[in-house]
């Protein structure tokens, strides 16, 4: 593998605090602090001249549909449209068909990762089994089929006792639990938030309360426990203020936003268009300002996109009927760097490390950070770079994106795994890792 040599550009590596012109080495695969005299003369080089250079980012929310659903998405295309959003390590949920609730499916996944993906992409398995909310997975054969945390994605848990013993399980086994936070009984043919619009729209809709009871009964468990829960997509304000409270008692409970939550309300419902269809819906202003200042603030430790692909003749449909999730892989930096640094002033590298290190630490992943003798997973991005995103020229099988046709700022480059450059000037350069 010949040694690579990073110049010129904008170093920013959160996890050692460093914000500086300079370079980046790879020797091997991973992070070397320099090269010799003969090793600069024989390594590739990549001028990054304007360009930022940062770990790989990291998305611990996608959906990449395999097994039985690859007319959405399979993890060759997923994994194709991660690299092209600069991620390099990508967590996928278990709603699979069949689902994630058993070693045997874990090992198809792994198969199919080690086969076609182009970045890291790690499986979750299901809390219970059949996701129906009912029985206990088998938790211990999951992770010893190479889980990295269990959840039941799409179908929160609704029984308090059951969500107890899992709890209890994955503590046992050193598993976090990642919980969409829905109470079903309040969200009976909801479709959008519950407001001003819903009503306009004559759409049924959906309270912020039906998630806060459940981010409140997983707080409770979480501290009546010692799991480790991470609470998926928050969208209410009352649930940033629920686990801001819980925080400063110690609770251990992490929490992520999504781009879409923090850059879009409910108001761009006003057309009908399915594209802004999602769960948890898109919410008012007031909601959506909570959730920056709760990402301001450590009260959200990190940004997800919930990458969720549909087929056009599934969204083309009228609103009620349509189902819910949006992409969010290759636009994800750039509505994030538009909200976040553009909008509300955060310095670039805080958002940096809600994409990278944040993540890393939060599952215990590899990755995250440019230290010496570390995976050589690297993003060089352009931040100023503005460009047309048209969703069907992207490499995802599915086109469902709010932001087909928008013009977007931060536009990545190259994308690194291991060392070896998987993406760079808008195609992919390696089949597989």
């Amino acid at each position: 593998m010949p040694s690579l040599h990073i110049q010129n550009a904008r170093v920013i590596d959160p996890a050692a605090k460093r914000d500086a012109l300079g370079d980046v080495f790879v020797v091997d695969g991973k992070f070397a602090p320099s090269l010799s005299a003969a090793e600069k003369k024989r390594a590739k080089k990549i001028d990054a001249t304007g360009l930022v250079a940062c770990p790989g980012l990291i998305d611990i929310h996608v959906h990449f549909r395999e097994p039985g659903q690859t007319h959405k998405e399979t993890i060759a295309t997923g994994s194709r449209a991660a690299a092209a959003g600069g991620f390099t390590t990508v967590v996928c949920m278990p709603n699979t068909s069949p689902v994630a609730d058993n070693a045997g499916t874990i090992q198809f996944i792994n198969d199919a990762i080690r086969r076609d993906a182009v970045v890291r992409v790690l499986p979750t398995g299901c809390i219970t089994v059949g996701m129906k909310g009912e029985a206990l997975a088998p938790i211990g054969s999951l992770k010893r089929a190479g889980v990295i945390a269990i959840t039941d994605d799409g179908d929160c848990i609704q029984s308090n006792e059951l969500m107890r013993r899992a709890c209890e399980y994955a503590k046992m086994f050193d598993l976090p639990i990642m919980d969409h936070c829905q109470d079903h009984s309040m969200t009976v043919g909801a479709v959008m938030n519950e407001g001003v619009m819903s009503t306009r729209l004559g759409l049924r809709g959906w309270p912020n309360a039906a998630e806060d009871l459940i981010v409140a009964r997983n707080a409770i468990l979480s501290e009546h426990t010692g799991a480790h829960i991470h609470l998926q997509h928050i969208s209410s304000r009352h649930s940033v203020d629920i686990i801001r409270r819980a925080k400063a008692r110690g609770v251990k409970i992490t929490a992520e936003a999504t781009p879409h939550h923090i850059a879009l309300t409910d108001e761009s419902l006003a057309t009908y268009d399915t594209n802004f269809k999602m769960n948890p819906p898109l919410r008012t202003e007031e909601d959506r300002r909570a959730i920056i200042a709760g990402l301001r603030d450590g009260t959200i430790d990190i940004i997800a996109t919930d990458h969720a692909p549909h087929t056009d003749y599934e969204k083309d449909k009228e609103f009620d009927f349509a189902p819910n999730g949006i992409l969010g892989l290759e636009t994800a930096l750039a509505v994030t760097l538009g909200v976040l640094v553009r909008q509300q002033k955060f310095k670039l590298p805080f958002v940096i490390d809600l994409m990278t290190r944040r993540p890393a630490e939060l599952l215990g992943l590899p990755g995250g950070t440019l230290a010496e003798g570390a995976p050589a997973d690297l993003c060089l991005f352009n931040p100023d770079e503005e460009w047309l995103y048209e969703a069907k020229s992207g490499f995802s099988k599915s086109t469902n994106s709010p932001w087909n046709g928008a013009a977007l700022i931060g536009r990545v480059k190259n994308t690194l795994v291991a060392g070896k450059i998987v993406f760079a000037d808008g195609k992919i350069l390696r089949e597989r890792v």
